[in-house]
């Protein structure tokens, strides 16, 4: 499987494009906000020959949804989320303009995902583990074979997800990264929501707000 990393939109969130050598993709938190950044993304997609089949949200903050209306419309993919995060996603409308943000209004999600399920593309299976605290419905996305995992805002670089918006809670996001992630081999290569990559081992061993 490839990743190709794009950074976008104000928040500076990392949405994911994941691909195998059937040239079938799945499209992670699409956060794409600007003209430019969405011409980015398909871009890459039209360049590269790929075929996007999946929608995939990790959760639905309003920096990890910004392109679910635009990619609905060139590739007609219906964002995919896990049940708790339907109403996280309908306040999206209720807050951006507090960030000045224009948001178009996403799709209805399908609440298809949650750990009793594999997402499955081109040669590719991800298993999910749901990882609450930072949102009700946080999902990662996990290959097993090359020990990679898309995290979302669960756990960053020496940090973790915050806790202070509707839904979150410290300790429950504490327990369940050491708990659902933390049980993952020390080189399994994290994928965050912001940020560099970093590992499981080194954020075990390093990570200020797990070592307490």
């Amino acid at each position: 499987m490839n990743i190709a990393k794009f950074t976008f939109n104000p928040f500076q969130e990392n949405t994911y494009l994941l691909f195998d050598e059937t040239n079938e993709c799945v499209i992670v938190d699409p956060g794409c906000y600007s003209k430019e950044e969405k011409k980015e993304l398909f871009d890459f997609i039209s360049t590269n020959n790929l075929k996007p089949v999946r929608l995939l949200l990790t959760h639905c903050h309003i920096d990890h949804i910004l392109g679910n209306s635009s990619v609905f419309e060139k590739y007609n993919l219906t964002p995919e989320c896990h049940t708790l995060e339907a109403p996280v996603l309908a306040s999206v409308k209720n807050y951006a303009h507090v960030y000045g943000i224009n948001y178009e209004l996403s799709p209805e999600p399908n609440l298809t995902l949650d750990e009793s399920k594999t997402i499955i593309f081109g040669n590719t299976t991800l298993t999910m583990i749901h990882v609450p605290g930072h949102s009700p419905g946080s999902i990662c996305f996990y290959d097993e074979k090359l020990k990679i995992l898309i995290g979302g805002d669960v756990l960053f670089k020496m940090s973790i997800g915050r806790t202070d918006l509707p839904g979150g809670d410290t300790d429950t996001l504490l327990n369940a990264i050491h708990e659902k992630i933390f049980v993952l081999p020390d080189d399994v290569t994290v994928y965050p929501g912001h940020g560099p990559e970093t590992t499981v081992g080194f954020e075990r061993r390093s990570n200020p707000f797990l070592n307490n």
